[in-house]
């Protein structure tokens, strides 16, 4: 993908997650895990993390900052990580798979967030139980979202690709 290309998409990315927080949605499910995700297996590498982190930051400028924020954007970072390790072998195996593993690490790292501010939940092991039983229901929508959004993103991509294939790829 060239340059021009990673940043009218990076754009319309950017823009499209940003919007799709500000509009009714069901809890967690947003495109900021597929973006996230897309971005690393996709975009050069210095670009990847800014795409779901500038969507987080446009839509948080709207919808306000909360505790855990740190945890949030932490997670989206960590899954960018994740895209890029997968970028080289990219397959809808590959692709399914990183997708449930980026939903399952922002689960992980943003519950221990919420339980590491010590606001909600005792500093205790059962507390800790508590935490992360209580964001299950949270979970299922976040998968779902992001098993979704990754279907549309990476298809249609990839379509893109197939139906308006780059000049580049003519000069091969």
């Amino acid at each position: 993908m060239n340059k021009q290309t990673q940043v009218l998409i990076g754009t319309i990315l950017i823009l499209a997650a940003a919007f799709s927080r500000l509009i009714p949605h069901p809890m967690n499910f947003a495109p900021i895990t597929a973006i996230a995700l897309f971005g690393g297996m996709y975009f050069d590498k210095r670009v990847a993390p800014v795409l779901p982190l500038a969507a987080l930051i446009i839509s948080d400028y709207f919808l306000g900052m909360y505790s855990g924020i740190i945890w949030v954007y932490s997670a989206f970072l960590l899954v960018t990580f994740l895209g890029m390790a997968a970028s080289n072998k990219k397959s809808v195996g590959l692709i399914a798979g990183s997708t449930v593993a980026g939903s399952v690490l922002f689960f992980v790292v943003t519950n221990f967030g919420v339980w590491q501010s010590g606001s909600l939940y005792p500093m205790t092991m059962s507390g800790f139980t508590a935490c992360y039983v209580a964001a299950i229901p949270f979970f299922r929508n976040a998968l779902v979202g992001d098993l979704f959004y990754v279907t549309v993103l990476f298809s249609a991509y990839e379509f893109a690709v197939k139906m308006f294939p780059s000049p580049e790829a003519h000069n091969a």
